[in-house]
């Protein structure tokens, strides 16, 4: 059967994002943020196991792995990284492109973001991340639409 055309970054229908997370290198999540409910202890074994597989993973693999039924996209912007738990058969290169962008958007919008900005503008970067996306799906595309609707919401504080 004819597969449907999807936007470049969109994962393909009933796709879902179950948690995002920002962590640096020593292994303290700076942000993240959760599609699907979990107790507190098993976000936290969560981001420990996540943070000791890439951290350790040689430059040379692929950005992204089989963890427990689903699967973990990350890249890594200076000294942090930037993780989507998936659906396992979700695309793997659109997940990435959406790191990127989102990494896109951030700099844009802190004008160089780096570890600070997420600490300390981090009602920000959730406006970010809720414009970017919805309910553990991909809500928008065009960086240039999401800087728009951050600059009107910024204009409405």
């Amino acid at each position: 059967r004819g597969a449907r055309a999807a936007p470049a970054c969109a994962a393909r229908g009933g796709a879902m994002i179950r948690f995002i997370l920002l962590q640096n290198k020593q292994g303290k999540t700076r942000l993240s943020k959760y599609y699907v409910p979990l107790e507190d202890t098993e976000k936290r074994k969560l981001e420990q196991e996540i943070h000791r597989e890439v951290v350790a993973r040689p430059s040379k693999l692929s950005n992204f792995f089989e963890f427990r039924t689903h699967k973990v996209i990350y890249r890594q912007y200076a000294g942090l990284f930037f993780s989507l738990c998936v659906d396992i058969h979700d695309n793997e290169l659109a997940h990435l492109e959406a790191i990127h962008l989102l990494v896109e958007v951030l700099d844009h919008f802190f004008s160089g973001v780096c570890e600070l900005d997420l600490v300390f503008g981090f009602n920000k970067v959730y406006m970010i991340i809720d414009e970017f996306f919805m309910a553990g799906e991909v809500q928008e595309t065009s960086k240039r639409v999401i800087l728009e609707r951050l600059e009107e919401l910024m204009r409405q504080e």
